[in-house]
């Protein structure tokens, strides 16, 4: 790289303290360099999730960084220039990624330089607002419904907050598996589960899933708490639950053993070669994401604030570039 580029400067969001939405400032900061085993991307999309607004709030990445930093793991853009080393991709390509989870990434920003292989080319026929929502919660769901339980078809599952960012995607990777999919969201959001391949609906507001549902083989619960065991009671001999909430003193694993089920925590990790299944899915018409609202870089803190209500559809994404 030239020294222009190194030298570069680039916006970015920025906070100095734990808080609520309105510790994320606009900053004028230095453009990253890629190392070697690294690309340069210059993100035009970044998908808001609730691990971000977790950080914000705490204060403190997972590896124990703290402010000031950057948030945000979803990137979708264009290689700007690559590492030493790099062959997978060249500058000019579309890709998406989310790169270095639960590492700091930096993705609310005009430009990320992380490991080259933490990415994929964008699919075909998604533009980079779509793409840019898609690699956390896609990866969570297939990493969860496919790594972890080997949902396999004609098995039963249970997806709740199905109309959330990654529920509508788990639904949709669980019905490409050959699954029944049993979903629980609002009754307003029935129509497009529906839509998305889901077999049975439950408004979780009317209706108690441990009450109605038996012979549940996998249970994918981004809820936890009281959710957790009121799910075993769902799921068949051999069954399993995978939640992707750190377990705490709630977590039922004794009672998942005495009751013959498995439970199971899974943190979703940087992974290429789910990413090229992931798009895959996309490009043959079996998966679609659903954005529920676009803010630009500057309004991030709007976005969270919008996230934090819990009631979104789908997923919240930052347009960065045009």
């Amino acid at each position: 790289m030239d020294q222009a580029t190194t030298s570069a400067t680039m916006r970015a969001i920025s906070q100095n303290i734990a808080g609520a939405p309105d510790v994320l400032k606009i900053v004028e900061t230095q453009r990253p360099v890629p190392a070697r085993g690294e690309i340069l991307v210059r993100v035009h999309a970044a998908g808001v999730n609730p691990a971000d607004w977790k950080t914000r709030e705490r204060g403190v990445f997972a590896n124990g960084a703290k402010p000031p930093f950057t948030l945000g793991f979803d990137v979708a853009g264009v290689v700007e220039a690559v590492g030493d080393g790099v062959t997978l991709f060249q500058a000019g390509d579309e890709v998406f990624g989310m790169p270095r989870f639960p590492h700091p990434a930096g993705a609310y920003a005009e430009y990320v330089a992380a490991p080259a292989r933490h990415f994929a080319p964008r699919p075909q026929g998604l533009t980079h607002i779509q793409a840019g929502a898609l690699p956390l919660a896609s990866l969570t769901a297939w990493q969860a419904l496919v790594d972890t339980a080997n949902v396999r078809p004609g098995q039963r599952v249970l997806i709740h907050a199905a109309a959330g960012g990654v529920g509508h995607l788990a639904v949709q990777i669980a019905k490409a598996r050959g699954a029944y999919v049993i979903g629980t969201a609002t009754a307003s959001k029935h129509d497009l589960l529906r839509s998305l391949g889901a077999d049975e609906l439950i408004d979780y507001r009317t209706q108690d899933h441990a009450e109605s549902l038996r012979d549940v083989d996998v249970v994918l619960d981004p809820l936890g708490g009281p959710n957790w065991a009121r799910s075993l009671r769902t799921l068949r001999p051999g069954g399993t639950l995978v939640s992707i909430l750190p377990p705490d003193d709630t977590f039922p694993a004794k009672e998942a053993e005495a009751a013959g089920v498995r439970a199971v925590f899974m943190l979703v990790e940087p992974d290429h070669a789910g990413l090229r299944a992931i798009a895959s899915l996309v490009e043959e018409g079996r998966l679609r994401v659903v954005v529920d609202e676009i803010f630009p870089l500057e309004e991030a803190a709007r976005a969270h604030t919008l996230g934090e209500t819990g009631r979104t559809t789908g997923k919240i994404v930052l347009a960065v570039a045009p």
